[in-house]
């Protein structure tokens, strides 16, 4: 036996299912594109490697950019009705204006679990979970489906159009896409793992923010906003973290993020930062998790100590698995570029409608940056389709998009719009017997426009 690799012996992989569309991926780009598929009447399975559906919708944070920086909504259709079954839940506020973010929505981690199952079952999607995607099935330049590994066993999933909803492309990877990485240096964004803090006393640090700004610095949001708001993201308290930082309390971060949970004492904190992860990597993913949990107790001393309310919290709880913000991005039949979102710009195949800024964390670790447009920009259905690979879409943080794009369009609102758009696609790919990469994108828009989407018209 050579001691460098083993030879597998040739085997026989059962087929589990044929479909007419797979996606893999549950989070919230995953969801909307399941749905939208199988709601127009396609046979659907999800595939999801954890044991809950979800995804970011589960680690603490907002969803975030439902309305744009003029103040109206854009992302409508099946994003907007799964916030309002969220909602109707106890599951999720109002959406609210966010002069950071543009818009803000606080969820409960738990109900979104529950909402995305029940969504699921309605439309008579199929769900693996704690079931991994393993390699792929290409013919030539087809991809005809994936093998996939549980505690069954090794099997195979056919389908006519598979989805890559996995955060990282590992489908469009694994199929032989060509991707990118990081930025020019093939540096990523720093990993997060969110926690949250209990028997915080809200009120006393919304009364400290807006009544002594001078004290407590809230960057762009104005003070204003604390005493008229219950639930909001806190972005500041500079000076308390340099204090801090001199009495000898070693934080990963120069800046306090913070937002509101629904319970009346809580608080999610974004704030460990492990830099050099790369999410693709186990071992690197492994080192961040184990880092990020060291980085908490520290952090907690510093709210006990620094922040007014905070004098006798407690963490109740962490996220079920670390924040990534990039990984691989997908080379597609068009790459989405930063002078796009700063000209904001109106492409004849746009599919979704984003207006959130450049927010990028620095991979060298040096703060982060925001950078606003002033209004929307597009999506164009050409970043959801890979270059060369046939019957795969794309739909989330992996798309064909550059560095500084990607800061734009990878949070929840855009990645959830995205996925209904792929859905649409791959329903009529496969109802007209073609690939997604010849879907006529007047039709995919009309099929949007008719379900409730927003599009720029």
């Amino acid at each position: 036996m050579n001691s460098e690799f083993i030879i597998e012996p040739e085997r026989k992989t059962r087929v589990l299912d044929h479909v007419d569309v797979l996606v893999v991926g549950g989070g919230p780009s995953g969801i909307m594109a399941a749905q939208a598929a199988a709601e127009s009447g396609m046979s659907v399975i999800l595939i999801e490697g954890k044991s809950f559906l979800g995804g970011n919708l589960t680690i603490g944070l907002p969803i975030l950019n439902f309305h744009g920086q003029k103040g109206n909504q854009i992302i409508k259709g099946l994003p907007a009705k799964f916030v309002d079954r969220l909602a109707n839940m106890g599951g999720a506020s109002a959406i609210q204006r966010c002069p950071l973010h543009m818009s803000i929505t606080f969820i409960e981690p738990e109900e979104a679990k529950l909402a995305a199952i029940n969504v699921m079952r309605e439309n008579n999607v199929s769900v693996l979970l704690n079931t991994f995607c393993v390699d792929t099935i290409v013919e030539g330049t087809d991809l005809k489906g994936v093998i996939i590994e549980n505690k069954g066993g090794r099997s195979a999933v056919l389908a006519k159009v598979v989805i890559d909803c996995s955060g990282d492309g590992d489908i469009a990877f694994r199929a032989g896409a060509r991707f990118e990485k990081g930025n020019s240096k093939g540096l990523m964004q720093p990993a997060t793992l969110e926690f949250c803090l209990k028997n915080v006393d809200i009120d006393k640090l919304r009364y400290s923010v807006y009544t002594y700004p001078e004290t407590y610095d809230t960057t762009v949001i104005p003070a204003e906003y604390y005493r008229e708001n219950r639930y909001f993201i806190l972005v500041g308290l500079q000076e308390q973290m340099r204090q801090a930082k001199r009495d000898g309390l070693e934080l990963p971060v120069d800046t306090t993020v913070i937002v509101t949970g629904l319970g009346e004492d809580e608080i999610w904190v974004n704030m460990t930062r492990v830099l050099g992860t790369d999410g693709t990597d186990a071992a690197s993913v492994t080192n961040a998790e184990f880092e990020a949990r060291k980085q908490i107790d520290h952090l907690l001393k510093y709210f006990r100590g620094y922040v007014p309310g905070f004098e006798n919290c407690y963490v109740s709880r962490t996220a079920p698995f670390i924040g990534i913000r990039e990984t691989r991005r997908i080379v597609g039949k068009y790459t989405l570029q930063r002078e796009d979102i700063l000209s904001r710009r109106q492409f004849e195949d746009g599919v979704a409608v984003v207006s959130y800024p450049l927010d990028i964390h620095q991979p060298d670790g040096n703060g982060f940056s925001l950078e606003w447009s002033g209004d929307c920009y597009d999506i164009p259905y050409g970043s959801l389709v890979p270059e060369k690979i046939n019957n795969l879409l794309m739909a989330g943080r992996c798309i064909s998009a550059s560095h500084e794009a990607m800061a734009s369009s990878r949070v929840m609102g855009p990645c959830m719009a995205m996925g209904e758009a792929a859905g649409r696609a791959a329903y009529l790919a496969v109802k007209h017997g073609i690939t997604p990469a010849e879907v006529d994108t007047r039709e995919l828009r009309g099929e949007l426009l008719d379900r409730g989407a927003f599009l720029r018209t």
